[in-house]
Formats: structure tokens, sequence, C-alpha cells
């Protein structure tokens, strides 16, 4: 996909307690009558939607400053129909945007107008410079922390992926907070974005293995 690709104008899923990461996909269950709307137009056009946190849990209909400035642009890969009248997807993470404007219109959910300048690296197949060797003592953290949290990962399948992938499957994934999601979400490239993860698996392995109490 290239820029003059992109849309200015998205819908807008805002989304609590979930975040999606470039080159990564999810799988969705659409039911509020709303956002099936939503996925019916989406499917008809580009089949975009726009994933974003609200910054609180009752936060997700009301003004854009509810909103976090920071989402993730996502492409509906496929789409199921239940018998019940739900819709069951599997979202594809794009590239992250940033919001610029909210425009009103008839429909019951909402559309923004967003920027992609920022992120246009998300866009780039190219290999990474960093390697699996410098993120050992990293990965070992994070995998005695899933394991720790009952979560189970295939670490022998995930190392098959890009970096790149891996990096954004194991921050969607983690027992992480939403508040260090939305960090990591927002981290401007893959560096970044891998130190990042290590400021916040010291901070669990400190509460998880000292069980110090601060005075």
């Amino acid at each position: 996909m290239k820029k003059i690709d992109l849309p200015k104008i998205i819908p807008i899923f805002p989304l609590s307690n979930f975040i999606i990461f470039p080159k990564t996909t999810v799988p969705l269950n659409i039911f509020e009558p709303r956002y099936i709307e939503m996925i019916n137009d989406s499917m008809k056009n580009d089949k975009f939607i726009g994933m974003i946190q609200p910054k609180s849990v009752n936060d997700e209909t009301s003004s854009i400053s509810s909103l976090h400035k920071i989402g993730c642009l996502g492409k509906i890969m496929s789409f199921k129909e239940t018998n019940d009248g739900r819709y069951l997807i599997d979202l594809k993470g794009i590239i992250r945007f940033k919001i610029i404007n909210e425009n009103d219109t008839n429909k019951p959910y909402r559309n923004c107008e967003v920027n992609f300048d920022d992120y246009l690296d998300d866009l780039n197949e190219k290999k990474e410079n960093i390697k699996f060797s410098d993120l050992e003592l990293i990965f070992k953290d994070l995998k005695q922390l899933f394991e720790k949290r009952g979560f189970i990962i295939n670490w022998k399948a995930l190392e098959k992926q890009s970096l790149n992938e891996t990096i954004n499957a194991l921050a969607m994934a983690s027992p992480f907070s939403l508040e260090e999601k939305q960090v990591l979400l927002e981290a401007i490239n893959l560096d970044l974005r891998k130190n990042k993860i290590a400021e916040i698996l010291s901070t669990y392995t400190f509460d998880d293995y000292n069980n110090t109490t601060l005075q």
C-alpha cells in the first residue's frame, strides 16, 4: 500500500481494552447495531476502519477529546455473518494515524479526519536492523511474565515471523496495562518500541521477583 491509497476520513471504532498494531491480525466479534452498520459501509467501500482507545471505559461515544490521539488503521481481511446477526471479522493493522478532527455525519458511528504522515514507515516491508539476538534478554523476561500470568505463547512460531510482526504481536498480547500498550503503540519506530518494552518489563520484574515494599 502507498500513501496515495490511504483514506483521509475513516470510520472510528473506539474500543476499550483493545489495541491493534501494524502488521498484526486480530479477530473481532461485532454485535452493536451502530458498528454492524459501520462494517456494512466499510465492506462496500475500502474495508478500512480505525481502531482507537477511549481514555476511559465510559468515553466511547463522547467528544473527540475523550479519545487517545493515536490509533491504528485496520483493513477487514475476512468477514462472516452469524445466524444471530453478529459479524465475525479478521482485522489487519496497516498503519497508525493521528486524529485531526471529528466530522459530523448522519451515521450512528463516528468518522474522523486523520493524518498518517508520522507513521509512513509502518507501510515499509524492509528488513529491520535489529536482530533476535539483540532481544534475547527482553524475550526471556517477557516469556517469564507471560507464563507467570498464565499466558501461553508459541514462541517457535513467533520466531518465524519478521521481527516487526513479532514485537507488535507480543506488545498487543502482553499482560501490560492498556496505558502501557498505548505507549507502545505511539512509539515512533521498532527500536523505540523495543526499548519501551524493556522499560515496562523492568517495572514488572521488580514487582514480581523482588517483593520489595516501597517506604
